[in-house]
């Protein structure tokens, strides 16, 4: 009877772990430790069939000469009606770039798909979509968007001298407002609440982290419904 009991408890253990996405980051307990945020090389584009649809399978780094590429591919083949993404980020104004790209083709969807993780500027192209899906499994992750994670660039400037470091924190700081205020607009734009800057994105920190990226965050079906960054009805412009 106890062995039985045993047998229950741990396959309720193992349903358990298999349902929350896999085992979880201790660092950043809201993500998995060990997401599929697709290749390092920069984004690839590759129409595809799936599940009787036509799709654009948008995978890896996002690159300053993504929203013209992008714009040929979807152009190229006017069945896409889907994009679906997987990547670790990138060009911050590349992707804001490209986000507006996709939503200048009306009715796109833009998915990511169970097991799949975007992150950081690609946040702002899955957002380009009019209609957004994030599939139970998929992983919605941001962070902070921020110039000083370049900790190379400042540590180089204070080798330099105290001048040299207040003048290069003043540009980063000018920038990252600048950054700060295309975000906010762009949100409005695209129809998703404002709230998941000022309650989420930007309440993370920016620096540090075992691998430099920052502390990391990631939605809930319930956030991304609550955010509108997965919206129940169609966005209007």
């Amino acid at each position: 009877m106890r062995f039985s009991r045993l047998l229950v408890l741990l396959a309720g253990c193992l349903l358990s772990v298999s349902a929350s996405g896999g085992a979880r980051d201790p660092d950043n307990p809201t993500c998995p430790r060990d997401p599929d945020w697709g290749p390092k090389a920069a984004m690839t584009l590759t129409p595809a069939d799936r599940d009787g649809k036509r799709v654009l399978l948008a995978e890896g780094v996002i690159d300053p000469f993504l929203p013209d590429r992008l714009r040929e591919a979807i152009v190229k083949d006017e069945m896409i009606e889907e994009i679906w993404l997987r990547s670790r980020g990138g060009d911050a104004s590349a992707g804001n770039e490209a986000g507006r790209v996709i939503r200048s083709f009306p009715g796109m969807l833009t998915r990511i798909p169970s097991g799949w993780t975007c992150f950081s500027s690609c946040n702002f192209v899955f957002m380009g979509g009019d209609r957004r899906h994030v599939d139970k499994g998929g992983v919605f992750m941001v962070h902070m968007f921020t110039h000083t994670g370049q900790r190379d660039v400042i540590d180089g400037s204070v080798a330099k001298g105290t001048d040299d470091t207040v003048e290069l924190i003043g540009e980063i700081e000018q920038l990252s407002a600048l950054l700060a205020s295309e975000d906010n607009d762009f949100l409005i734009r695209m129809g998703v609440s404002r709230k998941l800057l000022t309650e989420i994105m930007y309440r993370q920190l920016a620096t540090g982290g075992k691998d430099g990226t920052g502390q990391r965050y990631c939605l809930s079906q319930a956030e991304v419904r609550k955010y509108n960054v997965m919206p129940v009805e169609r966005v209007a412009e």
